[in-house]
């Protein structure tokens, strides 16, 4: 990109379609002498280097190797679990092991790992259930398990140089790009471990490369290569979201240019002619098989092969409902049944919280501590363990003729508590904590048996079932519906716990939500059945099937239900607006006797340059409206184009990916940044070319005799007209690019110099002394000081 000689004042004549006057020979151009054999100069200099990349090829081969030299070396240090491998680590030994296991994210990235672990014919038996447990000593491959996020780290620096060539950035701007992801700590550290990130910001970098080249191929629309890149992008887009749900990020990234494009498409006034609506419904409907019904196909996919491996009984059962269960062969739940009959004494748990309905003498105090008065009843609670005051017996709402008599859904049912022999009832009065909800409480048999008779009485509403089937325990999960007032027996894990007055037990009320999923319980046991009872005599059962749709969207459901319950407090969590100025970083493993510690943090003199060209970038856009709404053409009209619409997409990018974390209510880290990251030095790199470019002496010397020419009876030189509209490379070609190699080669030397001085964090190794580790202390980071 080239910098303007100087400002156009639009006016009149400025407005004016500005062109040449005919030579007597019947040509347009104004040139003759030594112009014309500048100009000529400038041509040939574009096309040989077009046809001759060398350099550009070079540069890839030796950025690529560095890639993968600092994201290999030394990945096998440390032979310990560090940080969330605890959890990946596991979820790879799950797939190995074929046990069903449960997870906030989609399966994608859980299963490279598997397949990792597969190709060296591990079986998984390791559960990597502790940092700092040793891969040596319980024989893990983890190096093969790191070797495939480092891979993709690698890759990703070449993705990112990739993208700048692509987009026609001149060869030092495409280094720098690719040297602030190349030389960032960050990228490192995360890539070198069992961690998802890798997979979700390669995948997102070539979501980008490929739409680029498919951008590319706009005037060659339809053919094998159009469509080739077309796919690849919805194909890369559906890795993403495949691997983390913020790929939706990725999707938004693209679909805006993509709306852009073909908003374009349907004007009739664009330069390559209007497009006849058939032919504009082939583009839409192309671009929705390429960009939305291909990438979804692919993400059922990967949930079908993760339903196919996961076929065992696992960790993740209890996350989902008793029909989805019994698809697994070896669960408990099936295994554990127990059809319920009438006066049985059973044991009530609550399905996410796992607490057992609960009585004890004690009363609700008079009035709380806001003044609001309770009915002064016997306390009912949600308490953690197992206890005789956890019992209560389940009686008909009529009379029944002997006994045996099963309990149904739908029964209408009342329940009495064993050990206080009051009953169950809930009633008009405000809950302790929940105003909106109503009090639970027990009273004595007169109540239950006289003027409090209908409060006593609950429907029994089994999730999913069928009028008439049969309530069992464990395997029937249902809410008890209160049936006068209609509300549903309901706590939560996210409630206060009762004062002191209620032994800081959960607290249980009813909510008049009935379709919350918070409101589900399940019956535990039914203690004191006869060893030689028919009801224990289990049948040989099958697996059982379920649509894969129906398996799909409940574990769907589950998995944003959890995700957005990841609210808790942690020690290393942070916020977004600390992330672009590296506030903090994360402790990922520490080891006191050889002082050696991984902190995860990026390279700040990288981070801080990237995110203050994006405030650059914002300035410039601002500074070219303000002199445009004044009547001033501070840039080229081809320079305009290439700033909003080039950079500007790697601007939008990065918003894309940073901004939405601000409405986020769940836990929040430094990773979460990485993207957005990718995303600004692709804008650092744009913008170091704009800033340091210079036009060519022979196109700055047409420009200053504008005047003279114009009084020859000439507008605006055909040369320029000419350079300016041959593609960016060839321009660029005739450029003087030492200004951009210079400030590329300060940036690139400081961020080298930075990674080295930050490199013991991110590796692992050597050990640093308290001296060393204050040095690296620049914004007070939370290091390690080992004793």
């Amino acid at each position: 990109m080239s910098t303007p000689q100087g400002a156009r004042q639009r006016g009149k004549e400025g407005s004016k379609k500005r062109g040449t006057t005919p030579n007597p020979d019947g040509s347009t151009s104004i040139m003759n002498g030594n112009a014309t054999e500048s100009f000529d100069k400038l041509k040939q200099a574009g096309k040989e280097a077009v046809t001759n990349e060398w350099d550009y090829k070079l540069a890839l081969a030796v950025i690529t190797v560095l890639a993968f030299l600092t994201r290999f070396w030394g990945i096998s240090h440390p032979d310990q679990v560090v940080f969330d491998e605890v959890h990946f680590g596991k979820f790879a030994s799950y797939y190995l092991q074929r046990t069903y296991f449960f997870d906030v994210h989609p399966p994608f990235g859980k299963l490279l790992f598997a397949f990792a672990g597969w190709l060296v014919g591990y079986d998984g038996s390791f559960l990597f259930e502790n940092i700092g447990d040793s891969y040596v000593t319980n024989r893990v491959p983890y190096v093969a398990y790191r070797s495939m996020p480092a891979l993709m780290g690698s890759l990703t620096v070449t993705a990112t140089y990739w993208i700048m060539w692509e987009s026609g950035y001149s060869l030092p701007a495409c280094i720098v790009a690719a040297s602030l992801v190349l030389f960032d700590n960050a990228h490192i550290g995360q890539t070198r471990l069992i961690l998802l990130d890798a997979t979700l910001v390669f995948f997102m970098a070539l979501s980008v490369l490929s739409y680029i080249r498919f951008y590319k191929l706009r005037h060659d629309a339809f053919s094998r290569k159009w469509w080739k890149w077309l796919l690849l992008t919805g194909i890369s887009m559906s890795c993403v979201i495949s691997t983390k749900y913020v790929g939706a990020f990725t999707f938004f990234s693209i679909g805006v240019p993509v709306m852009i494009d073909l908003w374009d498409l349907l004007d009739v006034n664009r330069k390559q002619g209007a497009l006849s609506m058939p032919n504009f419904g082939k583009h839409l409907a192309a671009r929705i098989i390429g960009l939305i019904v291909v990438p979804f196909l692919m993400y059922l996919f990967w949930f079908q092969v993760h339903f196919a491996i996961l076929s065992r009984s696992g960790p993740g059962d209890d996350f989902m409902t008793p029909e989805f269960q019994e698809t697994l062969s070896d669960n408990l739940m099936t295994q554990q049944a127990v059809g319920i009959d009438y006066f049985d004494n059973i044991a009530m748990r609550h399905k996410d919280s796992k607490v057992y309905l609960h009585s004890h003498p004690d009363k609700y105090p008079l009035r709380y501590d806001d003044g609001r008065i309770s009915s002064q009843g016997q306390q009912v609670t949600g308490y953690p363990h197992n206890d005789t005051n956890n019992l209560w017996q389940i009686i008909p709402s009529q009379p029944l003729e002997g006994a045996g008599h099963r309990v149904k859904n739908g029964d209408v049912v009342r329940f009495r508590h064993l050990v206080t022999d009051s009953w169950l009832l809930t009633h008009d009065v405000a809950s302790p904590s929940q105003p909106t909800n109503q009090e639970f409480t027990a009273v004595g048999v007169e109540d239950a048996q006289g003027p409090r008779l209908n409060d006593t009485m609950f429907e029994i509403r089994i999730e999913n079932g069928k009028q008439g089937q049969e309530f069992k325990t464990m395997a029937s999960h249902f809410k008890l519906i209160h049936f006068p007032t209609k509300v549903a027996m309901w706590t939560s894990s996210t409630l206060p716990p009762l004062p002191e007055w209620g032994y800081k037990q959960a607290e249980i009320n009813g909510n008049k939500n009935l379709v919350q999923s918070s409101n589900i319980w399940y019956v535990e046991e039914v203690p004191g059945l006869p060893t030689d009872s028919p009801r224990l005599i289990k049948d040989e059962k099958k697996t059982k099937t379920m649509p894969f749709m129906k398996k799909y969207f409940e574990l769907q459901r589950a998995m944003f239900f959890h995700n957005n319950a990841l609210t808790s407090s942690h020690p290393y969590a942070s916020f977004p607006i600390q992330w672009p100025f590296l506030l903090r970083g994360v402790s990922f493993w520490t080891e006191n006797e050889t002082r050696q510690q991984i902190y995860f943090l990026g390279n700040p003199i990288g981070w801080w340059f990237a995110s203050s060209i994006l405030a650059v970038f914002a300035g410039i856009l601002l500074a070219d409206q303000v002199s445009v709404r004044r009547g001033v053409d501070a840039l080229d009209t081809r320079t305009r184009s290439r700033l909003y619409n080039s950079t500007g997409f790697f601007f939008l990018i990065w918003a894309a990916h940073y901004f939405p974390f601000f409405i986020m209510g769940r836990q929040l880290f430094l990773h979460h940044y990485l993207p957005a990251h990718l995303a600004s030095a692709l804008v650092a790199g744009a913008l170091v070319e704009f800033v340091f470019n210079i036009e060519p002496a022979d196109l700055a010397s047409f420009t200053e005799t504008q005047l003279q020419e114009a009084k020859k009876g000439s507008t605006k030189t055909q040369a320029q007209q000419d350079v300016r509209g041959r593609p960016v490379r060839e321009r660029i070609a005739g450029q003087s690019l030492l200004a951009t190699w210079a400030a590329a080669t300060v940036i690139v030397a400081v961020l080298i110099w930075g990674f080295w001085f930050f490199a013991p964090l991110t590796y692992g190794k050597p050990g640093l002394d308290i001296e060393q580790v204050n040095a690296r202390k620049w914004l007070n980071y939370d290091l390690h000081f080992a004793k």
